[in-house]
């Protein structure tokens, strides 16, 4: 490997412990569970010669790439080497990030533990602009760039610098939903079908030639975590598929331009989004939401806890984690029957309860509050709650239009995810309410902080 430029330090290692079209002309490989290896090139005097391949990422998906393109690199015959790494910075960790060095990205820690590449042989800039990691770039002469979620963008002075140009793996079919979130704006808008582009990176963003795409079926309850792992999964076999033709110079004869008028922009998630507009919008689509933002920003439902003995009522933001897909004999509306409206306390009529749950009803004080104070109590809230029933093992939230979204799992403040049916048996003697009124319409605190 040449040396690298002078002045440029690499960090310290930490250890680690609606219809989708395609481009016209654009062939689309079908990938199978096995990767052919790229075959080597000898030279005139018998020597093989190694293409000098440099990799950009940082998550976890990113990571998954590079242990592909490693494996790959040390097959007998293969024509390429991973000559450079570069992730971006590991980020602080614990409360007030009191932590004395950050650990690494997952990129950077396969890189370092692979053993394939020498302390500088992996780097972690702030930016991709920096005149030192630049200058590094162009003394290293590589033949090919691959990108996957770095999260930088890079300037024209990286771009011009690999020989055969930087190629990138998209999790969406480009055009659709270039962008910071490809996958989790598709299963916003609920799409059947999405898949994986491999591309050539210009300047603007996600708008290169495609070198070539795969089609994949959207699961109705996959969430945006388990989508983008398979997506970048079946990027990685493309990649390696079309790397024998790239290294030979006629990748880039071989990629399709987009098209213009079928853009489709996938813009960058918000932690306001995290809350559930449950009255403006039906459950088909809050399904959809919930998916999406599966991991972060996550989905959090408003509603309340009504305690009966005390006429208590306290707000709670409830974190939606796992909903079930709305089918066609899905409930319009959450059942009536007693059976169903287990958030009232446990021993009232149509909850089961266990015989311990019955002797601790037995030791109950009496209640305080007459039956007409109850039912005042009732009759104050019920204008502005209703109740949120459940049926087997999903919680029924009232949605627009009558519908209904079926949670199956959620997390209570500073509580771990559990099911929604031990949610419910933990709601004891409180009553779960969900608002009446428009949840846009609900009071903030005065710095508009939910």
């Amino acid at each position: 490997m040449p040396p690298i430029a002078h002045g440029y330090r690499a960090r310290p290692f930490t250890h680690s412990t609606r219809p989708v079209s395609l481009l016209p002309t654009l062939r689309l490989i079908k990938t199978s569970c096995t990767t052919p290896a790229v075959s080597a090139i000898s030279t005139a005097n018998g020597a093989t010669k190694k293409h000098r391949v440099v990799f950009l990422g940082t998550p976890e998906v990113a990571a998954d790439v590079l242990r592909e393109l490693l494996a790959a690199s040390q097959q007998p015959d293969s024509l390429f080497e991973v000559c450079l790494v570069v992730s971006q910075p590991g980020k602080p960790r614990g409360r007030g990030h009191r932590s004395s060095a950050p650990p690494p990205s997952p990129v950077e820690a396969v890189a370092r533990d692979s053993g394939l590449l020498g302390p500088e042989g992996v780097v972690c800039p702030q930016r991709a602009k920096e005149e030192s990691f630049l200058r590094l770039i162009e003394e290293l002469q590589p033949d090919l760039a691959i990108t996957a979620a770095y999260g930088n963008m890079l300037p024209q002075r990286f771009l011009d610098a690999p020989r055969y140009g930087t190629l990138n793996i998209h999790p969406s079919l480009l055009p659709r939903y270039r962008g910071a979130a490809p996958v989790q704006r598709a299963l916003q808008d609920g799409v059947s079908e999405t898949g994986v582009s491999v591309a050539y990176t210009v300047l603007a963003c996600d708008a290169g030639p495609v070198l070539a795409q795969q089609r994949v079926p959207v699961d109705p309850d996959v969430q945006a975590p388990e989508l983008l792992s398979h997506l970048f999964q079946q990027g990685t076999r493309l990649l390696l598929r079309e790397l024998p033709e790239v290294l030979a110079g006629r990748g880039r004869q071989r990629a399709v331009e987009q098209d213009e008028s079928q853009v489709l922009h996938a813009n960058k998630l918000t932690r306001e989004e995290a809350v559930l507009p449950l009255l403006s919008l039906p459950a088909a689509q809050l399904h959809n939401r919930v998916r999406a933002f599966a991991g972060w920003p996550g989905s959090v439902a408003r509603l309340a806890l009504w305690d009966e003995a005390s006429d208590a009522l306290e707000p709670l933001d409830l974190k939606i984690v796992r909903t079930r897909a709305p089918s066609a004999s899905s409930p319009a509306s959450p059942p009536s029957s007693p059976s169903t409206t287990s958030s009232q306390a446990p021993g009232h009529d149509g909850i089961c309860t266990t015989p311990q749950q019955q002797q601790q009803q037995q030791q109950q004080p009496p209640q305080q509050n007459s039956e007409e104070e109850q039912q005042n109590g009732e009759d104050e809230y019920e204008d502005q709650y209703e109740d949120v029933a459940f049926s087997g093992d999903a919680m029924l939230l009232p949605c627009a239009g009558g519908t209904v979204l079926e949670v199956l799992q959620v997390q209570p403040p500073t509580k771990k995810v559990m099911s929604a049916k031990d949610f419910r048996n933990g709601l004891r003697w409180k009553r779960l309410l969900a608002p009446l009124f428009d949840e846009g319409e609900a009071s903030c605190d005065e710095d508009g902080a939910l």
